[in-house]
């Protein structure tokens, strides 16, 4: 791929993800599959908006089936999975549909709170979508009424996937199938803190209070149950506590702090970086909460285990504790927050999960809200 970025004065390659290699690997089958012929270039537009024109490798035809390959290429990002091969095998099914499944070197989910639930393929929700709108356009085009089942694979994967969180989040066997825009952007982090700067001055010449959140989630979160255009708030990624300093430099008076449970969880415990290569002690805090709470150790020995703060909460749900649990931690955040702000900034908090919705609020949430809107 030869796209490009600028971060700190550096030209980095931008490159494409194992979601966009298993979609395009699938579509280039699909096609051999349906017209017999072969096809040495595909192309895929990514959900990003940008298109790929990607090389196919090692065809393969067998009966009813053709399977063909990908090399995954993260540009200049540091990536375990560059130079993998992410194969696609495509067969023909009766009905009109597109099923999906992991083989060799993809891994399986085997606990809850993930992407895909225990027993699927570590084959995330977008690459799904990809690999289905992708093989159902192949269809259309050459007036195919049935579907297709496809199987994706990586030869390394078993290997590679020790070098993952995966098998810490129960996922065996392989690599998961990534990718929410299907595009793979060098990340830089004071690239990020420069932009965050820029976005907290702009939005400094409107108000003294600011709308914060980590990323995607909160965003949909306050698009979807506030009303909120998510671009009235400010991304601030993994960097809260680079935020809030960046919040006193600009004279910001306030800021709320919208975010999902995975992320501020860890502001429990006074970690201001939420990136997990400084630490993922979720449960850890969670299960510490519980116990301050008088939650009883079988639980909390269960909760220890979980792989989200999801299925903590699910698992708190029959204690009767839940509630008091997330105000503890709701209030240690508030504590480290403040910390981290100064008494003479105010700093409000709500969080909130996917599955639960707003989880709770700090007391002055709703006050700093109408200074930020008006309403």
């Amino acid at each position: 791929m030869e796209e490009f970025v600028v971060k700190e004065g550096k030209r980095l390659r931008l490159g494409y993800t194992t979601g966009s290699c298993a979609a395009a690997a699938a579509k280039a089958a699909a096609w051999m599959l349906l017209t017999g012929r072969e096809k040495t270039a595909v192309t895929l537009h990514t959900p990003k908006g940008m298109d790929l024109s990607l090389s196919v490798q090692d065809i393969r035809r067998e009966e009813g089936a053709v399977s063909c390959a990908i090399v995954k290429d993260g540009g200049d990002d540091p990536d375990i999975t560059a130079g993998a091969l992410i194969y696609a095998r495509v067969s023909r099914i009766p009905e009109r549909d597109v099923e999906i499944d992991g083989g060799f070197g993809v891994g399986r989910v085997t606990k809850p709170g993930l992407d895909q639930k225990p027993g699927q393929a570590a084959i995330n929700s977008v690459p799904r979508k990809m690999i289905r709108e992708n093989l159902l356009e192949v269809a259309a085009a050459l007036d195919y009424t049935g579907g297709f089942r496809v199987e994706i694979s990586v030869p390394l994967g078993e290997e590679l996937a020790k070098k993952t969180f995966n098998p810490r989040l129960g996922i065996v066997g392989g690599i998961s199938i990534l990718g929410t825009t299907g595009i793979v952007e060098p990340m830089s982090e004071q690239a990020l803190l420069d932009t965050i700067r820029v976005e907290l001055r702009q939005k400094r010449t409107q108000s003294d209070f600011v709308l914060l959140t980590p990323g995607n989630y909160g965003s949909d979160f306050i698009r979807d149950s506030l009303g909120i255009d998510p671009r009235n708030a400010v991304q601030v990624s993994n960097f809260i506590g680079d935020a809030l300093d960046m919040c006193k430099e600009l004279d910001f008076r306030g800021a709320v702090l919208i975010g999902h449970i995975g992320k501020l969880v860890k502001l429990g415990g006074g970690m201001m970086n939420t990136h997990s290569k400084y630490g993922d002690c979720r449960t850890e805090i969670l299960s510490a909460m519980a116990g301050a709470e008088g939650v009883e150790a079988a639980v909390i020995s269960r909760m220890l285990d979980c792989v989200s703060c999801d299925e903590c909460l699910h698992l708190l749900e029959p204690t009767g504790k839940r509630e008091a649990v997330l105000n503890r931690l709701l209030d240690r955040i508030h504590f480290h927050l403040r910390s981290r702000a100064g008494e003479d900034f105010q700093i409000e908090c709500a969080m909130f999960s996917k599955e639960y919705g707003l989880l709770g609020k700090t007391a002055g949430a709703e006050e700093a809200m109408e200074k930020i809107f008006g309403r």
